[in-house]
């Protein structure tokens, strides 16, 4: 069975949230740090995604994590530190599926950690449904510089926006393929290394991701391009983290280019079906 494809426009919101830390000082160059990716089969998944354990730092790390899947499950991530996690930006829907899937960011800048560190998610709207929630690290990142959020059309070859750094950083790039079908590919470019890599899906479907990251060691302007088969469209997000200075976060993005601080835009384009390939008829 095949959905009916159509263009959707991306969910809009509003910037709103920023605040500072007064005496912030770069101490290290920021890092990746721990990663996992939890998934969770359509109709095979418990009520609650929480991730495996993994070993963060004790502080100075800023953490990334998504919730991909049913539009219904809409709560935030908690996790065993107890860190208040923002959301970044309105979700992303998928094109089909008239809205009941989406994608969506969540934040937390100068995190507490330590080891046996979780990320989990209360299903509330379906509980038994698909998910998908990459949990990320980046050590010693104390600002969240640039921030873009794009959502191509289908191709083989898919372009994220921009980032633009004013120094060292940590570039951390999220790729959510939209095709259907069971069997895909993601493979980034431009300098970047994968570190997370759903794509070949279980027999009833799941939500595809891929995580890629890069170091740079200097001021630019960076994107990274996926080679994906099969064509498709896909939410792109990357995410430029320098360490020191302010802690910068937002809870929401208009369409287009939207100034959060002097230094950090979110950036949405309009412009892919749905990440979930529905079961046999």
């Amino acid at each position: 069975m095949q959905s009916a494809h159509r263009r959707a426009t991306l969910a809009r919101g509003i910037a709103t949230a920023f605040g500072a830390v007064a005496g912030a000082s770069p101490c290290h160059a920021s890092a990746i740090g721990a990663h996992t990716l939890l998934a969770h089969e359509d109709g095979n998944g418990p009520s609650t995604a929480t991730t495996a354990a993994i070993a963060t730092a004790v502080t100075g790390g800023s953490l990334i994590a998504f919730s991909a899947g049913y539009t219904a499950n809409d709560q935030p991530p908690t996790d065993t530190y107890g860190n208040a996690w923002v959301r970044l930006g309105d979700p992303v829907f998928y094109r089909g599926y008239d809205g009941q899937f989406d994608v969506t960011a969540y934040l937390v800048l100068h995190a507490a950690g330590g080891a046996e560190h979780r990320v989990s998610i209360v299903k509330n709207g379906v509980p038994a449904g698909e998910i998908t929630v990459p949990f990320i690290e980046v050590r010693d990142a104390g600002r969240l510089q640039d921030v873009a959020v794009v959502y191509p059309d289908a191709s083989p070859s898919l372009r994220s926006g921009d980032v633009t750094t004013t120094g060292p950083a940590t570039l951390v790039a999220f790729w959510w393929g939209d095709a259907t079908g069971l069997h895909h590919s993601a493979m980034p470019g431009d300098g970047f290394t994968l570190i997370e890599n759903f794509v070949d899906l279980p027999p009833n479907s799941a939500v595809q991701c891929a995580v890629a990251v890069r170091d740079v060691a200097g001021a630019g302007t960076y994107h990274v391009t996926w080679a994906t088969s099969p064509a498709q469209g896909a939410p792109l997000w990357l995410f430029a983290f320098q360490s020191g200075g302010d802690t910068i976060f937002a809870d929401g993005v208009d369409g287009g280019s939207v100034q959060l601080t002097a230094s950090v835009h979110v950036r949405r384009i309009t412009a892919g079906p749905s990440p979930r390939q529905p079961p046999p008829a």
